[in-house]
């Protein structure tokens, strides 16, 4: 979990790079991917280390992110494969928190792999996909962060460091969803109209 004086930092990079994966995440695919393997690898970390109070622990947690986009980087099928399996794993979740239940494990596994096969299918078009939605749910998560709204989506406060609980939104905050979507469709509409000629065929 990251210190409440990280937050402010860790929505910027959320906003930031929300905005450059929701609208130009098939261009800049790469530095995207740097982005999501440096974020997960500092959730890794985190929940490895608990709250990151001392020097030593936010020196592991930029390791573990380095380490995560370094990964994703050199890995450019893996991370494919791996945000395909991610975004087929959010996608359920997301029917589950729909109607208030936990999706069973079998059919998480089973949708990951899933996503990964097709991701790996139909590279391009995955990777349109992943990214706006992807890149629209953290540009989400920094402008509450930003706003000092991190409770409405379950993310926590400073009490108990920033947690990452995607599609959880605390009750009577359903809009934080519906504004995810919205933009993530903007997001995807932006990069179907500059796709390229070669993903047009």
């Amino acid at each position: 979990m990251l210190p409440a004086t990280l937050h402010v930092p860790a929505a910027l990079l959320f906003l930031v790079g929300g905005v450059l994966s929701c609208f130009l995440g098939q261009r800049t695919f790469r530095i995207v991917l740097g982005l999501y393997g440096f974020v997960l690898g500092v959730l890794v970390a985190g929940s490895i280390l608990g709250p990151a109070d001392t020097t030593r622990d936010l020196l592991m947690l930029g390791a573990g992110g380095v380490a995560g986009a370094v990964a994703l980087v050199l890995a450019y099928f893996i991370g494919v494969a791996l945000l395909g399996a991610a975004c087929a794993a959010l996608a359920v979740h997301a029917v589950a928190a729909w109607f208030g239940a936990e999706p069973p494990a079998m059919l998480v596994i089973g949708c990951t792999i899933a996503g990964a096969l097709v991701s790996l299918a139909l590279q391009r078009y995955v990777i349109v996909i992943c990214t706006a939605f992807g890149g629209a749910w953290l540009l989400v998560m920094g402008a509450l962060g930003l706003w000092h709204r991190e409770a409405v989506t379950g993310l926590g406060g400073a009490a108990t460091g920033w947690l990452s609980y995607p599609l959880r939104p605390a009750p009577g905050e359903g809009w934080v969803v519906v504004v995810w979507l919205l933009i993530a469709l903007a997001g995807l509409f932006s990069q179907l109209k500059l796709v390229t000629p070669r993903m047009a065929r």
